[in-house]
């Protein structure tokens, strides 16, 4: 998870007639290893950490997932699944160099760029006089370019608003477009499940299917007071979505305060030392993340964090400049001794010095309602 806080304060328009893009590129890091070395392609592939240092996958292509093999899966169970699987080291600088092109691909027709990782990015094209206003025609344009100059491919949603763009792009990959015209969105969202709406964790959908809740439509049918009630804050956040309600605006900038990784455990873990064998997998998979961004913040601490099977969250934090496993495991023990009860969630994370406001800008690539008909 990341703690980022807005440098842009506006606020999307009362009726915004915005046409956005979600670019997505398919299995980023597998695709650039498969363009570097072609006789890669075909073959079930992963980039990852090593099974002999209980490493993580941080992606793998879809001849591996045709077995099975996802991100953020031990490497170990991976192999396990697909015995042929080759696992291949990350080479992030290759990756940002790609990322980069395809930055001033899409730059090319909008500067109001959004990116999510080195593989995603939201563009707001609203107004902007390419192909006469066509956000599809847009999408189609970059997809094809980053294909035929850069030789990967992207998958793409076209929405009048982010959270609906993020799920189009997602509807036909790999290698898709998708999009979500204004007068369609009512009945795109009545069949969508609740599970795919932003926030909606497994604990939370457990919830809503216990309330009989299964689609967005479900919730259309709930007055927003019972959702608040049983949900917070939260549940107000659910009724907007529910309703493809998503005023955010696309930000060329942010402030990074924190990342952290956490995994929710099928089966609860018993006691302390099953905790400390999961540390390694998370403090790779969060070097890992701190990895792909384009200027790493300094840190000022490292934190662990663990929910109880009561659901009660303890986290505990301590001043580093490195995250180290040691660090962790100390935390570890420190926090499991809060509550010395199974544990359903652990998570680990660093916290960034936030006084140089400028250097903590989010930009991986560096540089600084309703939609017209024709998205």
């Amino acid at each position: 998870m990341d703690s980022i806080e807005p440098q842009d304060n506006q606020a999307a328009s009362a009726n915004p007639q915005r046409k956005i893009i979600h670019v997505d590129c398919d299995s980023f890091y597998a695709s650039v290893e498969m363009l570097d070395d072609p006789t890669l392609k075909g073959r079930p592939i992963a980039v990852g950490g090593s099974s002999d240092r209980r490493g993580v996958l941080c992606t793998c292509n879809y001849e591996a997932r045709k077995f099975g093999v996802r991100s953020a899966m031990p490497t170990a169970h991976a192999k396990r699944l697909c015995p042929d699987l080759l696992v291949l080291p990350t080479r992030m600088s290759r990756y940002k160099e790609i990322s980069q092109r395809i930055k001033r691909i899409m730059k090319r027709y909008s500067e109001t760029i959004e990116p999510l990782s080195l593989d995603e990015a939201y563009i707001d094209v609203t107004g902007q006089p390419h192909f006469q206003g066509s956000a599809t025609r847009v999408a189609e344009a970059i997809r094809k370019e980053v294909s035929q100059t850069i030789g990967i491919t992207v998958s793409a949603g076209v929405a009048p608003n982010k959270f609906l763009a993020k799920i189009a792009s997602d509807w036909n990959k790999p290698d898709g477009l998708f999009v979500i015209p204004p007068d369609k969105v009512d009945e795109f969202v009545l069949d969508l499940p609740v599970d795919k709406v932003f926030g909606v964790g497994k604990v939370t959908c457990a919830k809503l299917h216990q309330m009989g809740i299964e689609t967005c439509g479900d919730v259309q049918r709930l007055p927003k007071t019972d959702l608040v009630n049983r949900f917070g804050k939260f549940g107000e956040h659910l009724y907007q979505l529910a309703h493809g309600i998503d005023n955010r605006s696309v930000k060329t900038s942010r402030i990074r305060k924190s990342l952290s990784v956490e995994h929710t455990f099928a089966t609860d873990l018993s006691n302390l030392d099953s905790c400390i064998d999961q540390l390694p997998n998370l403090t790779e998979e969060l070097s890992q993340r701190l990895g792909r961004l384009e200027k790493q913040p300094a840190i000022k601490n490292s934190f662990v964090k663990i929910k109880f099977h009561d659901f009660t969250t303890t986290t505990i934090e301590c001043g580093v400049k490195e995250p180290e496993l040691d660090t962790y495991r100390k935390l570890c023990e420190d926090a499991f001794k809060r509550g010395n009860r199974p544990v359903r969630l652990m998570g680990v994370g660093v916290r960034f010095h936030t006084q140089n406001r400028e250097s903590l800008q989010l930009s991986l690539w560096p540089e600084q309602g309703k939609i017209s008909a024709n998205l």
